[in-house]
């Protein structure tokens, strides 16, 4: 069985094309410099000299665009794909301001960072850290999940950067023990995100919390009208910057298909994985208990492999981070929950073990491969009741996954047609790609999801890139 999924054609699509003579692609005729440097952006000393000892050097596209407008105190509205380096995009005019401009308000946290997940949070935390390490700077993140006493006295030692998921952010308001009186800058990441799980009614309360005279940075992968509408109540004549179409998906990612059933998804799985390609591979589920069922099954199979949903705790969901980032872990098998926040060099290939209802997540999950300038390969698992959440995914995106049938457990159904390309259908008051029903304003899942640990990105072609 090994030997028919492991013929030349499907062993060179696991294989990621060689980049090692590769750059990204950085259109010159929408930059003020060709070959743009930190050095160029205007960035004090202390910022440049800790993003060379970094090793960070050409800033990618999105910070190129959205650096300069953000330094001069302009709101900016940002998209761009997910490992694009969004958060150097916003941190470092932060830090900047932080360490250039008196507080106008007195002592208090001067900068707060939203994000959806802990996973994020974290990551975005430690990017404030590294970049202003030779700052006085202090940066403070606060999530649920754990406990609450070392984050107030976190907040006790007065960090001027606040990054938070929303639950905990608005638990410690409540409890009186964190104002945001004195915020010159908000920073809303992962918007769309941010509207998928439902944190509208939460966003609508912190805003209304921040002074009305504020710099607002607002960044998302992809631009839904529910996105632009929240802009639009949240940005003063925005700067709008965009390196990639909404919902594109990253050129280096080769993205297959295989038609399976149900019943044989654990068996392909294990196939897959045999290939020697799959160095750090990233499983999606659907669901938490789909999760923990594939684990089982890999272990059972002789395949080292570790959980991370909302049902875990942080202790638990840390360690499989860690261990995932430290190659102790091939495998890591996820849920949506952890889509945004998980941030880890050379993940090799992502696998939809189960097709999203939603296909902006799609664009989400495979964005964990390919990263800082690499190659990388989707695989997807498609089964009969998957097969209209596949149309969906491809006509979002405006190409076809590449189908591949040679392998011992393709479906014995027929493959359906190649659907046409172009935007799906809206029905009346019912935003594509979601199911109908879908409050924007509901809890989608846990309340302050995410969680675990970032690593700094050191990939010295590209800079400071999946930030």
């Amino acid at each position: 069985m090994v030997s028919a999924l492991a013929t030349p054609g499907v062993r060179g699509y696991l294989a990621p094309a060689s980049t090692s003579d590769q750059e990204t692609a950085i259109n010159a005729s929408d930059l003020p410099n060709a070959d743009p440097r930190f050095d160029d952006l205007d960035l004090i000393p202390p910022l440049l000299d800790a993003l060379r000892r970094e090793g960070y050097t050409r800033p990618t596209p999105i910070q190129v665009r959205a650096i300069p407008p953000a330094l001069a105190g302009r709101d900016v509205m940002g998209c761009a794909q997910t490992g694009t380096g969004k958060t150097a995009a916003f941190a470092l005019p932060i830090l900047q301001h932080l360490a250039k401009v008196p507080p106008r308000r007195g002592r208090g946290v001067r900068a707060l960072v939203l994000t959806p997940t802990r996973e994020l949070a974290a990551q975005v935390g430690e990017s404030f850290t590294t970049y202003g390490a030779l700052t006085r700077i202090r940066t403070t993140v606060i999530f649920g999940g754990v406990g609450q006493r070392p984050q107030e006295e976190a907040l006790q030692r007065n960090p001027q950067v606040l990054v938070a998921t929303p639950g905990r952010l608005l638990d410690l308001m409540q409890q009186g023990l964190l104002s945001l009186e004195a915020v010159e800058v908000f920073v809303l990441d992962e918007a769309d995100r941010m509207l998928d799980m439902g944190f509208i009614h939460d966003i609508r309360r912190v805003v209304k919390a921040l002074p009305s005279e504020r710099q607002t940075l607002f960044f998302s992968a992809t631009l839904p009208e529910e996105i632009t509408g929240l802009a639009g109540t949240m940005l003063t004549d925005p700067v709008r910057v965009a390196v990639d179409p909404p919902a594109s998906t990253v050129d280096r990612i080769r993205q297959g298909l295989c038609f399976v059933e149900k019943a044989d998804k654990a068996e392909l799985l294990l196939l897959v994985l045999a290939a020697r390609e799959m160095t750090r591979v990233l499983v999606f589920t659907r669901t938490k208990h789909g999760a923990d069922k594939v684990v089982r099954r890999l272990v059972k199979g002789g395949v080292r492999a570790l959980a991370i949903h909302g049902n875990k705790s942080q202790g638990a969901r840390t360690r499989a981070m860690d261990a995932f980032r430290g190659g102790e872990t091939r495998v890591l098998v996820a849920t949506d929950i952890a889509a945004r926040g998980i941030d880890v060099e050379e993940v090799s290939h992502v696998v939809n073990y189960d097709l999203p209802h939603e296909p902006e997540v799609y664009v989400h999950r495979i964005g964990r491969t390919a990263r800082a300038g690499e190659d990388g390969v989707a695989l997807s698992f498609c089964m009969e009741e998957e097969r209209a959440d596949l149309a969906a995914i491809e006509r979002l995106i405006g190409r076809h996954l590449d189908r591949l049938d040679d392998h011992p457990f393709r479906s014995p159904l027929p493959a359906p047609p190649l659907t046409p390309l172009g935007r799906a259908p809206r029905g009346p008051g019912r935003p594509a790609g979601r199911p109908a029903g879908h409050p924007l304003g509901g809890r989608a899942g846990d309340r302050a999801s995410g969680g675990g640990r970032g690593a700094p990105r050191r990939d010295r072609r590209r800079g400071a890139s999946g930030r």
